[in-house]
């Protein structure tokens, strides 16, 4: 044991204190800051640099909450805003309490950050006082909380320090789609509050499991409440991935959705290094090529709003792209090929997971690749990717029943092949656990198993 003197010494060392904190569980900081004030104090910066919000009612309008925010804010630097899909979240129209008829809510984010009460009840929050009365009795507290737009403001110019923004809002029912919830009213809040906080370290934002109409929200361009200098705020993010809600693919599938990525994207073309992009659940359209899909260049009887303004997409062309990743997506040949034409100057790596050809090979699409290095060289280092499944052979089990079984798993399930080439094109499906799942699923499932397996 360690003397007191002696510790002190190795405590005092940045490097060697650092070092022994990397290697504390995380699960066990809060319990460690409790030990002396020197301790919360160099603790702190690990526990806190990555943190989880969930939003509630009172998130950001509780003021204990506020103000153990404000202690802990500057040592963010990776944010993770999460509020689901629940019935809570769900709007119902709004009825006129005296005909009882639905009432149209244009909605104008008021943000106002004024902290006199007197000034700030003297405007109505919801446009008019009738308005703010109907909202205020007829839908919850946490739709409230979701539209305090100076609530939001508040909190986010507390992370100085933030580096990463993940946006988290799963759960969405496909039937509620085309209606708006409190989860879109808390984005709203969200892209204002970064627009208008000084987070000038911010250059990485995270979508993940969010559905298609979140784009129209956190859109600088229409969003409500964009100002004018709003998409400069945007332009400094670098590196980008979405993970979105796909729609069933059918050869004329509904294309407002389509269209705001198109034009979210856009935003980001003259500042992107990284950008990762995968659609959940059915494959979709690849986002890089929406410009070439006939069911955008022609008017269509399925879109949700038929009578929007049919203008042609612009094609993207990210001038600083060094790496591309897309999942889950339907693509032709000759869209991946010009992909890599535009982009031959900057990119350095460009990976298609799960990608299925309509039309052509992956010959057909990386021809370029032969123009760019005059040669055919880079198709030696051409491998083919294949889920390989890990068998174990119970013990007593007789060789025909044993073959019988491994030809009905291979008869259900057919082998992915994609092809892989070098640092260039990477299309194998990424490693799944296809028999048991995970370590600990596969040691309970032989420790249960009423056969003895080798």
């Amino acid at each position: 044991m360690a003397s007191g003197s002696t510790f002190l010494r190795l405590w005092l060392t940045d490097r060697a204190r650092d070092t022994m904190l990397s290697f504390l569980p995380k699960e066990d900081l809060p319990s460690f800051r409790l030990a002396c004030h020197d301790f919360s104090v160099r603790a702190a910066p690990l526990l806190f640099h990555e943190t989880d919000i969930t939003f509630r009612a009172s998130t950001f309008t509780k003021p204990a909450r506020m103000a153990a925010l404000d202690r802990i804010a500057h040592h963010i630097q990776a944010l993770t805003f999460s509020m689901a899909h629940t019935p809570d979240t769900f709007l119902p129209p709004l009825l006129d309490p005296v005909t009882g008829e639905e009432v149209t809510f244009t909605y104008e984010p008021y943000t106002q950050t004024t902290r006199d009460s007197a000034a700030r009840l003297s405007n109505p929050t919801y446009g008019s006082w009738e308005m703010t009365d109907m909202l205020v009795k007829q839908y919850s507290p946490l739709f409230h909380a979701a539209a305090n737009v100076p609530s939001f403001i508040r909190a986010f110019a507390s992370f100085r320090n933030l580096r990463h923004l993940r946006i988290s809002c799963p759960g969405q029912d496909a039937i509620q789609r085309y209606r708006r919830s409190v989860v879109d009213y808390a984005l709203i809040s969200v892209r204002i509050a970064v627009e208008r906080s000084n987070l000038v370290l911010l250059d990485t934002l995270s979508l993940l499991s969010i559905h298609p109409g979140a784009l129209l929200y956190l859109s600088p361009l229409m969003g409500f409440g964009a100002l004018p200098n709003s998409v400069k705020r945007w332009k400094r993010i670098t590196k980008l991935t979405i993970v979105m809600n796909s729609m069933p693919y059918t050869p004329r599938p509904p294309s407002d959705h389509l269209k705001l990525l198109n034009s979210y994207l856009h935003v980001f073309a003259s500042s992107l290094t990284d950008f990762v992009f995968r659609w959940q659940g059915v494959k979709g359209l690849s986002p890089l090529s929406l410009d070439k899909e006939v069911c955008l260049q022609e008017k269509s009887p399925e879109m949700a709003c038929p009578r929007r303004c049919h203008l042609a997409l612009r094609p993207l062309r990210f001038e600083q792209l060094r790496k591309m990743e897309v999942e889950n997506i339907v693509v032709d040949a000759s869209q991946v090929s010009s992909f890599i034409t535009a982009h031959r100057h900057t990119i350095r790596e460009f990976n298609f997971e799960d990608t299925h050809l309509r039309n052509g090979n992956w010959d057909q699409a990386l021809t370029p690749l032969t123009r760019i290095s005059g040669s055919e060289k880079w198709k030696e280092k051409a491998e083919e990717v294949m889920d390989v499944p890990l068998l174990l052979s119970p013990v007593g089990v007789e060789e025909k029943r044993a073959n019988e079984l491994l030809v009905d798993y291979f008869n259900c399930k057919p082998r992915a092949f994609r092809p892989s080439i070098g640092a260039w094109q990477k299309a194998g499906a990424k490693g799944r656990e296809l028999f048991c799942g995970t370590p600990e699923h596969m040691k309970k499932f032989l420790r249960s198993s009423v056969f003895s397996w080798r």
